[in-house]
């Protein structure tokens, strides 16, 4: 369990400012002192430099962040876990980003569900930022995310890969047929919200042709993916999205794949969940199984072994 100490210095690290801690805290600022000076007496080494009146981690208060973080985390999963026994319930609580929430994991879900009925399984959706946020904070179990997250900060199990790909409805009759993604910016360009995975991975997969979303003639931001696919149906806009989102209506003959040269990939979608977290084997164990490798099959691999 964190000590004192421990959540003093987290509040300083948040803060940055001992009297801003102090007031969080409902200390006195020369208390906030203490505790930090208490750490630094009992590890040996200064946890922040001021430079300036700018204050700043070292590398021995990065690494008791890091570890404090986690310890908070942790304790804030354990709480309610313990909640869920006094109960008499096992519950899982994960979060999925929007596509692969509304396209992809209904089914690995049922799966999961057929095999604990005793299991209370809680999805909550939102995009890839606000799920970071939500697993740092310890309201989270795992995640299963399409967006790009910091891989240092996480243990990852890979779910599947998902082909990103430029569609537009069938009808769509572009002036000139195109064949690269420059050839695209005369178009209205449908798109996600900032935080959004799907936005994430466009404007990098753009940045490597050189290429922003500003640059396109018109855009219309849109922040429901069910939306988005009925605007791009209706012929109000080209875009960029996962395969799985509009495999139905390209099937049905209602959006075209756009064949561009220069823009090919398949993207990853990733269970993740805090690094070296003291529950991780569980986490572990639920994304496979959710994932469909049972443990015992030839496909049960250490974590090391995932790509």
């Amino acid at each position: 369990m964190m000590d004192t100490q421990l959540r003093t210095f987290l509040c300083v690290c948040q803060t940055m400012n001992f009297t801003q801690a102090a007031r969080q805290l409902f200390l006195t600022q020369p208390a906030v002192s203490q505790h930090i000076h208490a750490l630094e007496k009992r590890y040996g080494l200064p946890l922040f430099t001021h430079q300036g009146k700018t204050l700043a981690l070292t590398p021995a208060g990065k690494t008791l962040a890091a570890y404090a973080r986690l310890l908070q985390n942790d304790e804030t999963l354990l709480a309610r876990k313990m909640e869920a026994c006094q109960k008499g319930i096992r519950r899982v609580t994960f979060g999925v980003t929007m596509t692969i929430g509304e396209y992809g994991i209904a089914q690995p879900a049922a799966r999961y569900l057929k095999a604990h009925p005793d299991v209370e399984l809680t999805l909550i959706f939102g995009n890839t930022q606000d799920l970071l946020h939500r697993l740092d904070q310890g309201e989270l179990d795992f995640a299963l995310v399409e967006g790009y997250y910091p891989p240092g900060s996480y243990d990852h199990l890979l779910f599947r890969l998902e082909p990103f790909v430029p569609v537009a409805a069938a009808s769509h009759a572009f002036a000139r047929e195109p064949e690269l993604c420059r050839d695209l910016l005369g178009e209205r360009l449908l798109v996600r919200e900032p935080g959004s995975g799907t936005r994430n991975i466009l404007e990098r997969n753009l940045a490597l042709q050189g290429l922003t979303l500003d640059q396109f003639a018109h855009r219309i931001q849109i922040g429901n993916m069910h939306a988005l696919i009925q605007l791009l149906e209706e012929d109000c806009g080209i875009t960029f999205l996962y395969r799985i989102a509009v495999e139905k209506e390209i099937a049905d003959g209602r959006i075209r794949l756009l064949p561009l040269k220069d823009f090919s990939m398949v993207h990853p979608f990733d269970f993740i969940w805090p690094k070296d977290s003291i529950f991780a084997p569980e986490f572990q164990e639920i994304c496979r199984e959710l994932k469909g490798v049972k443990k015992g099959s030839k496909s049960w691999l250490p974590l090391a072994y995932d790509v």
